[in-house]
C-alpha cells in the first residue's frame, strides 16, 4: 500500500478491530445531527482528499473521501458541469463521503434523481481493514449486487467510503422561478396537474400561502413554460439564495424551525406519494418535491407523525431534535431488518464502524 493517508485508515481500523473499540467515520462533521448519535472515537476521513480524475467529455468524475464537497462542484463548475442533486451542505466543511454516506438530495431531487442514482463507482474499506472496489466509472458496469449505489444513505455502518465515482450533468442553460399565492391544498393540487406536463419544473417548494417553481432547461422551453404557468417571476438574485437556503436549512423555514427545536418541537422529513392529501398535523409544514417531501415542525408525540405518515402511504424520519427515544428512522419490518443486519455482519463483522447511526443495535 503507497498511499500513507490510506494507511493510516487502514491501521486505525485494523486497531479498533484487534481492541473491540468503536469509530465514528466523519469528515467535516456537517452531518453529525443526522442519524441516531454517533459513538466511538473520531474516524477523520479529510486525510484522504482529492480529485483522482475528471473526465468532462465523460461526465464522470472521481473523488477521495474527505474533499471538500465546495471544492468538487466549484471543478465541476469550471468546466460548465454539476451535481444536478444538489447534495446539501448544511454548514461550511461538507465532503464528498459524506455527502454519500448520507445521501441527502437538495430542491430538485424529484426531477432529476438521488444521490444513489449518480454513483457509479466506488472504493470501500470494511471493518476488517480490506479496502474493496465496486462498480466503475460508466452506468452499465454492474454485475451481481450494486454495491456501489447500497452505501448511498447507509451513514457509514458498512465502512469508509474512501472513493467515489460519479456521473455529473452539464449546467442547464436557462433557469427561471416563479411565484404564486396559494394555500397547501391549492399549491398540491397545481403541482399534480402541473406535473402531469412537459413542463422543464425542476424544484417547487411550497410555505406559509406562496408556492414557488423553479424552471429548467432549454432556453426555448424555459420561455414557453413561463407564459404557460403564469405567476410572478423572480429576479435571479433574489431566487437563487432562496434555492440554496432551502438546500443547506439555513431559509426562514428552517431558521424558525431551528429554534423550535430548541425549545423543545421536532423537525420531521416525511416522504409520500406526492398525490397525498394535505396533512393534517399541527405545526408549520414546508412541501418540497411536488408534493413528495413535507417538512413538519412540531411539538406532538412521534406516534402521530408516523401513523399520519403511513395512512398517507409514506413514512417520517425525525430529522432534527433533541429527543432521539422514538428513533431516528421509521421502524423496518422484519424481513428487511434481517437483511440490514446481515450486511452490517458481511461488512462490518466487529462493529467498528458507526455503531447504531440507522437503528440501535445495528
Amino acid at each position: 500500500m503507497n498511499d500513507p493517508a490510506l494507511q493510516i485508515l487502514v491501521d486505525r481500523v485494523l486497531s479498533a478491530q484487534a481492541a473491540g473499540a468503536q469509530l465514528d467515520i466523519r469528515g467535516g462533521g456537517t452531518k453529525a445531527f443526522y442519524g441516531e448519535t454517533p459513538v466511538g472515537e473520531p474516524l477523520d476521513t479529510r486525510i484522504l482528499e482529492g480529485i483522482s480524475s475528471y473526465e468532462p467529455t465523460e461526465l464522470v468524475v472521481t473523488a477521495r473521501c474527505g474533499t471538500a464537497l465546495a471544492k468538487l462542484e466549484a471543478t465541476l463548475a469550471e468546466k460548465g458541469q454539476c451535481l444536478p442533486f444538489e447534495p446539501p451542505h448544511f454548514a461550511p466543511g461538507a465532503t464528498v463521503g459524506g455527502m454519500v454516506a448520507a445521501g441527502l438530495a437538495g430542491p430538485a431531487r424529484a426531477a432529476v434523481g438521488s444521490v444513489r442514482d449518480y454513483v457509479l463507482g466506488a472504493t470501500l474499506l470494511n471493518g476488517r481493514g480490506e479496502v474493496l472496489s465496486f462498480g466503475g466509472q460508466v452506468m452499465k458496469n454492474v454485475a451481481g449486487y450494486d454495491v456501489a449505489r447500497l452505501l448511498a444513505g447507509s451513514l457509514g455502518t458498512l465502512g469508509v467510503i474512501l472513493e467515489v465515482s460519479l456521473k455529473v450533468l452539464p449546467v442547464a442553460p436557462a433557469t427561471a422561478t416563479l411565484r404564486f399565492s396559494m394555500d397547501q391544498a391549492q399549491a398540491l393540487d397545481r403541482l399534480n396537474a402541473w406535473g402531469g406536463q412537459p413542463l422543464p419544473i425542476n424544484a417547487s417548494a411550497w410555505w406559509d400561502g406562496t408556492l414557488l417553481v423553479r424552471l429548467r432547461g432549454a432556453f426555448a422551453a424555459v420561455q414557453s413554460a413561463i407564459a404557460t404557468l403564469g405567476g410572478e417571476l423572480i429576479e435571479p438574485g433574489h431566487a437563487a439564495p432562496f434555492w440554496d437556503g432551502l438546500r443547506d436549512q439555513n431559509d426562514e423555514f428552517f431558521g424558525k424551525a431551528a429554534a423550535a427545536v430548541e425549545g423543545g418541537a421536532s423537525l420531521w422529513r416525511i416522504a409520500v406519494p406526492q398525490t397525498a392529501e394535505p396533512l393534517r398535523l399541527p405545526g408549520e409544514q414546508l412541501i418540497e418535491w411536488g408534493g413528495a417531501q413535507r417538512w413538519l415542525c412540531s411539538p406532538i408525540a412521534a406516534a402521530a407523525v408516523r401513523d399520519a405518515a403511513a395512512k398517507a402511504g409514506g413514512h417520517a424520519t425525525l430529522f432534527r431534535a433533541k429527543d432521539k427515544s422514538p428513533g431516528v428512522f421509521a421502524p423496518l419490518k422484519a424481513p428487511l431488518d434481517r437483511i440490514h443486519r446481515e450486511l452490517k455482519k458481511a461488512f462490518d463483522p466487529s462493529g467498528v464502524f458507526n455503531a447504531g447511526r440507522l437503528y440501535p443495535g445495528l
